[in-house]
């Protein structure tokens, strides 16, 4: 009975997706800080509660951004306890995580806040919430251009360009309360826009959550199929049978796999069985660490029965 294993090119370089785009959040997170400060104070004078609202949704911007630094350095830290066998890289997704607790708190706390205003007599300063609000959307269409490239690669940026996506949403609602309270002289457009923004910032965190526990419950990558790798791998003429498989992700871009593999006599030699499968899994699959147990049908199979 032998064994095996294959690293791909993501494993061998010890990068995950979201290491390679760090220089993205790290110049996304300097942006949305110092505009979290300016829209704030900006808020608080002008009484603007969709303007605090969206400087609430910019501070879990500064909180999701600056999480997920964190993560891509600690990700990438050598073990020295000898007990991580699989390293660090399961931060990245404890960060994404965090991003979604962040904005539901953020997204109840307007919907709170906005609830408590409806009938108050205060007019915002509609001018300052146009100004702000205009200057806010380009900071955010600037961190969504940065971002947008890791978004698809890496959970950890996807993270944090959703949240920077409903933020920007967020700055169109500020303008749009603006124009609509100068306009109409109606007051509680300030109101109703804060709570439109709640209710979306609420909608993306439940989206990307459910990333994050199919993440943390090792289910299969949303774009592999077990079902297919196991048809694929049995296809090949070195193999007669796959067994066993077990596929899920460690973090973004690094996809792991376990097998035991029936070798046909051809295939036992040379380890042909081994090497073809491997190659299968890395270039078809994009499984960047596979590690496969080769058996021949004479021998039985003690594998564990869960």
């Amino acid at each position: 009975m032998g064994h095996g294993h294959s690293h791909g090119p993501t494993a061998a370089e010890g990068t995950s997706a979201a290491g390679r785009h760090r220089w993205r959040l790290a110049v996304s997170f300097g942006l949305v800080l110092a505009f979290f400060v300016v829209e704030l104070v900006a808020g608080l004078l002008s009484d603007s509660l969709a303007l605090i609202s969206d400087a609430g949704h910019m501070a879990a911007d500064v909180v999701t951004l600056g999480a997920a630094l964190v993560a891509t350095r600690i990700a990438t830290r050598k073990d020295t306890t000898g007990r991580r066998t699989f390293g660090s890289y399961r931060a990245e997704v404890f960060a994404s995580g965090f991003a979604v607790l962040v904005m539901l708190g953020v997204s109840i706390y307007i919907a709170v806040e906005a609830i408590g205003r409806f009938g108050s007599p205060g007019e915002p300063a509609s001018g300052v919430m146009l100004v702000v609000g205009a200057i806010g959307l380009v900071i955010n269409l600037i961190s969504i251009a940065l971002l947008r490239a890791g978004a698809s690669e890496s959970l950890n940026v996807r993270g944090a360009y959703l949240e920077v996506l409903a933020d920007s949403l967020g700055s169109v609602g500020v303008i749009a309360a603006a124009l609509l309270v100068r306009f109409t002289g109606a007051t509680w457009w300030d109101t109703g826009i804060a709570l439109a923004i709640a209710a979306f910032v609420a909608v993306r965190a439940v989206m990307l959550g459910r990333e994050v526990l199919a993440v943390l419950g090792q289910h299969a990558p949303a774009d592999v199929e077990p079902r297919e790798i196991l048809e694929a791998l049995e296809a090949l003429g070195s193999v007669e049978d796959v067994h066993d498989l077990h596929v899920w992700q460690l973090t973004s871009g690094m996809n792991v796999a376990t097998a035991h593999v029936v070798a046909s006599p051809t295939g036992a030699r040379d380890g042909v069985a081994l090497r073809e499968a491997s190659d299968l899994l890395r270039t078809k699959f994009s499984i960047a660490h596979a590690t496969l147990q080769v058996e021949t049908g004479v021998e039985n199979c003690e594998g564990a029965d869960w």
